[in-house]
């Protein structure tokens, strides 16, 4: 095996690293005026005529907050700009909150969003320790509002949408919005030192591991209003980017990574508890892999499986390889097993050889059954999150967030 792609080589740390200088220079032109995000396109030229989103644009400021930490010379103005966005165009003065996104002729976009309103807590955390102005004034306000309109004390869980004005709450609840939720919760407790988002994120966690283990390990996705599982959502759209049908394995690989950054960050790892968690890492993680890896006769991680996973859709999204790389370099670092470092070359190999976009930097966003790019489900680059992720995280603590190690390692 080549040592570019093998853990802990310089070679692989030299990769990691042209990649991700490749990827902060690919997303420079992200700005709109008002400092929304453009929706980018296959060169990284902006999608003018497609929604402003404030998913997208949270997730642009993380990264740049976080090539900021790093030195990235461009990084404190563009997350300054991606800020910008969030606390004007993209915020709704009169209802609080923020909206889900503007058109491309300044309409807003109806509904609030959890999942939205986690990546701007993220966002503003990630800000916040990169020391862009308006950081912490935009983290308060993010907190507060998500703590009244999508925080279920009682239930350990979060919602999912509002109309615009928080006067209807959707029926529909969903483990999409609750995973970045986790992942906003673990970040806030890292940069602000605010526990109670840790063990809110606990709560959450405690509620998917139940529902894994009594499902083979395949997380249920979509839920009713009263939190049960339901296992047949969207049969007839099984390619929806949010709510598809079946099991997703790349968010199984997620949680992984995830409950494995909460047990660490929570538990010493010489105890009952931190075992019990890495093994629940482990199950749902290799559940994942083997359903999803290499089930059609060719490499890479299939979209979506049925509840006995079957392959339902057969494309690839970058970002289930981007959890893999992460995934398999941490559980590496706390359960010990080669398989895991084995598991880290293969998928480096991969995105070498064909998810890579060596012509631009980026990363093919999606490819189908036989690896050709297509665009039916992520036409373009909408942003840079996962894949620039996946450059930092397999050697940053474990126990830490990402932007927090960051800044623990290079400040």
């Amino acid at each position: 095996m080549n040592k570019k792609y093998q853990l802990d080589t310089e070679e692989n740390k030299l990769f990691l690293n042209e990649m991700r200088n490749a990827l902060l220079a690919f997303g420079h032109r992200f700005p709109a005026p008002d400092g929304s995000s453009y929706y980018l396109g296959d060169d990284g030229t902006p999608w003018k005529e497609k929604n402003r989103e404030t998913w997208i644009t949270s997730r642009m400021v993380h990264v740049y907050s976080i090539g900021t930490l790093l030195g990235h010379k461009e990084g404190p103005e563009l997350a300054g700009a991606g800020l910008k966005g969030l606390t004007g165009v993209l915020h709704d003065k009169e209802n609080g909150g923020f909206y889900a996104g503007i058109t491309a002729d300044g309409a807003i976009l109806p509904n609030k969003q959890c999942y939205a309103h986690a990546f701007v807590i993220l966002a503003a955390s990630s800000a916040l320790l990169a020391g862009i102005p308006g950081a912490k004034e935009l983290s308060d306000q993010a907190l507060t509002l998500y703590d009244r309109y999508f925080w279920n004390d009682a239930e350990g869980l979060s919602c999912d949408t509002w109309n615009t004005e928080f006067t209807i709450l959707d029926d529909y609840r969903g483990l999409n919005a609750n995973m970045h939720t986790v992942e906003a919760f673990l970040a806030v407790a890292d940069a602000l030192g605010e526990e109670k988002y840790r063990t809110r994120a606990g709560r959450i966690i405690e509620h998917v591991v139940t529902w894994a283990s009594e499902n083979h390990w395949r997380i249920p996705e979509h839920f009713t209003k009263d939190w049960i599982p339901d296992l047949e959502c969207n049969r007839e759209t099984p390619d929806d980017p949010f709510k598809p049908f079946g099991a997703t394995p790349g968010h199984g690989i997620e949680w992984a990574r995830l409950i494995l950054q909460w047990a660490a960050s929570t538990f010493r790892e010489d105890t009952k508890e931190f075992e019990k968690f890495k093994e629940i890492s482990e199950q749902l993680y290799q559940r994942a892999m083997n359903d999803a890896w290499n089930r059609d006769g060719a490499p890479g991680i299939v979209y979506t499986t049925d509840w006995d996973g079957n392959p339902v859709v057969h494309d690839r999204m970058h970002w289930t390889l981007a959890e893999a790389i992460n995934t398999s370099a941490l559980l590496y670092r706390k359960a010990e097993k080669p398989q895991y470092a084995e598991d880290y070359s293969k998928l480096m190999e991969y995105l070498d050889t064909v998810v890579l976009d060596h012509k631009t930097g980026s990363w093919f966003h999606q490819l189908n059954q036989k690896n050709e790019l297509i665009g039916t489900v992520w036409p373009g680059k909408s942003d840079l999150y996962h894949a620039f992720q996946a450059t930092l995280i397999p050697y940053l603590e474990p126990d830490t967030s990402i932007a927090a190690a960051v800044a623990k390692k290079y400040a």
